[in-house]
């Protein structure tokens, strides 16, 4: 079911949503992993597309585990069966899903939008308990501009209201 090209997180999540949607359980932390993905803590978003379309997305902006390895597991498990936009990807799917792991640098607050690249950059908009997150470098999005608004609009926050923006980059494997 693994791909002969891809990376190790890519491997490492489809492994991950194979063996929950066999097992109904999450895959054991392999042994063999490098220690950059044991070692460290990052947000990992997992990016699911069957052909062009987007079959699922979910991820965190700050980790949420021990290691970069148990994000990737926790996340393409909720990218296959929790994105509320998307019917659960069955076991048949995987095989044929493309997968992207995004690892994501520590936020930091930008003073103004000049610090923005919608190439480079991705950006968490944020009022209160509202926070919207847009990746870097999605197709059709090719503005600072674009790129704040889609992220507000997913916040639900005005166009109106005051906000705070954050930048972010990543490592994403294919």
């Amino acid at each position: 079911m693994i791909q002969k090209s891809e990376s190790i997180p890519v491997a490492l999540a489809r492994k991950s949503i194979a063996y929950y949607l066999q097992n109904r359980k999450k895959l054991p932390l392999p042994d063999d992993l490098p220690p950059e993905l044991i070692e460290q803590q990052a947000g990992v978003f997992v990016s699911l597309k069957k052909g062009e379309r987007l079959r699922g997305c979910i991820g965190t902006f700050l980790p949420n585990k021990d290691n970069i390895a148990l994000e990737i597991i926790e996340n393409a498990i909720s990218s296959a069966i929790h994105d509320p936009r998307f019917s659960p990807v069955t076991l048949d799917e995987v095989g044929s899903l493309s997968i992207s792991v995004d690892v994501l640098s520590a936020p930091e607050e930008i003073k103004n939008n000049s610090q923005l690249n919608p190439k480079k950059y991705g950006v968490i908009v944020s009022c209160g308990y509202k926070k919207g997150l847009l990746l870097p470098d999605l197709e059709g999005v090719d503005t600072i501009e674009q790129q704040i608004d889609i992220a507000r609009q997913k916040a639900g926050i005005y166009a109106d209201e005051d906000f705070k923006i954050e930048r972010f980059e990543i490592k994403r494997y294919h």
